[in-house]
This record gives C-alpha cells, sequence and structure tokens, in this order.
C-alpha cells in the first residue's frame, strides 16, 4: 500500500489514484492484472496511475506526458537534483516539483499524481516509476520496447535505419527509448526484452581486457 495516504483537498486525482490500492499492497488495474509489474514499489504507483487514467478515460493523454516527463528528467539537471536531494523539505520539493510541471504545461493528472508521489516521501523513485509505467503502457498495448544506450543522441537518420533493422528482426510494433551514456565512447548498447545486443567501445575494450587477462 502507498506507504503515506495522504488526502489533499487540491488533488483529488491524488486521492482516487490512492484509494485504489488494496489492503495487499497491489494496485488494482481496471483493464486486468499485470503479468510483468504488479508488485514492487514503482509497480504499485504505476498501476495505480494505469488504472486512474483508464477509468476516467485520458490513458492517451497521461500516457504521452508520462513520457514528456522522462524527457523533462533526462534533460534537466534541475529538476533531477530536485527530485533525488534528499536535503529539500517534503513541502518545498512538492510545491517546487508541482511548479515545475505546471510552468512545462503538464495536466492536472499527472500534477496531481506527482503530488502523491511527493507527499508519501518517494519523489527520488519517481524516475523508475515513470520507466515501469512506460513499460505496463508497452505491455497492456503489445508493443515491444527497445532500450536503446548511445555515447551521443541518435540522429533521425540512425533512428530509422535502427527501427528498420528492428523490423527486420520481427519487432514490428516496437517503441524506442533512448538513453545517452557517454561512458560508452561509442556505438550502441540495445536491450530487447531479454535479449542485450552490445556493440559499444566500452564493451569491446572490456572482452579485450578480459581476453589479455586469461592469456596472461
Amino acid at each position: 500500500m502507498l506507504e503515506a495516504q495522504h488526502r489533499h483537498a487540491s488533488c483529488p486525482a491524488g486521492e482516487n489514484l490512492v484509494a485504489r490500492h488494496q489492503p495487499d499492497g497491489r494496485a488494482h488495474v481496471a483493464s486486468g492484472g499485470s503479468t510483468l509489474l504488479s508488485g514492487g514499489l514503482a509497480g504499485r504507483y504505476a498501476a495505480a496511475l494505469y488504472s486512474y487514467a483508464d477509468d476516467q478515460h485520458v490513458l492517451d493523454e497521461v500516457v504521452s506526458q508520462m513520457d514528456a516527463l522522462r524527457r523533462l528528467i533526462e534533460q534537466s539537471a534541475d529538476f533531477r537534483r530536485l527530485i533525488e536531494s534528499p536535503v529539500f523539505d517534503i513541502a518545498e520539493a512538492r510545491r517546487a516539483a508541482l511548479a515545475v510541471l505546471e510552468q512545462e504545461g503538464f495536466g492536472e493528472p499527472v500534477r496531481n499524481f506527482v503530488g502523491v508521489v511527493a507527499s508519501n516521501r518517494r519523489l527520488a523513485a519517481l524516475p523508475q516509476i515513470v520507466s515501469v509505467f512506460a513499460r505496463l503502457v508497452a505491455e497492456k498495448r503489445g508493443v515491444v520496447v527497445a532500450y536503446v544506450a548511445s555515447a551521443h543522441p541518435l540522429n533521425d537518420v540512425q533512428r530509422q535505419q535502427l527501427r528498420a533493422r528492428l523490423i527486420e528482426a520481427g519487432y514490428g510494433n516496437v517503441n524506442i527509448q533512448e538513453d545517452v551514456q557517454p561512458d560508452l565512447l561509442g556505438g550502441l548498447v540495445l536491450r530487447v526484452g531479454a535479449r542485450l545486443y552490445d556493440s559499444s567501445l566500452k564493451s569491446r575494450l572490456q572482452r579485450l581486457q578480459y581476453a589479455m587477462k586469461g592469456a596472461a
């Protein structure tokens, strides 16, 4: 169950999200139980948001805005510091986070959801919750999620080439999620389900290092 079931008069959506959690600590999903993410803190929050958005017929809007929230977290160092820093007072962090979301044009359902997360002292878990929510949506919609890590942001041509290769490999309905990791040095790391495809220079150097140790 969500740890601190705060009730905010200004956040009716937040109240509904919390209220939908069951006594056994698992979130009820109106469209059917998820086989992927029914347990764990991030899974419970993600499932509660999915259930609320589905019930209120705003699922497409929430899915789009949660993806925008993912990009905000990735691209704004200031916002990451805000949600990750333990030095901020809970009320102060909540006000600041909601002010940023309102300024960025986020709708009430996502703002209220983040308000609940903040009130429950879980802002630091927000990046994981956002990621798990995306995976839950993909599972519900039968979409394969491909996680791509690269040393530099992909350009449009590279994205098109990657999507074409994935289609050739049988992944027709695929959602590509990108992550820039400068320590990869070059190349990229692609994970689709349990399959990992690693062409990064960092990985090749590590394999070479292991081979040299084995030959010593």
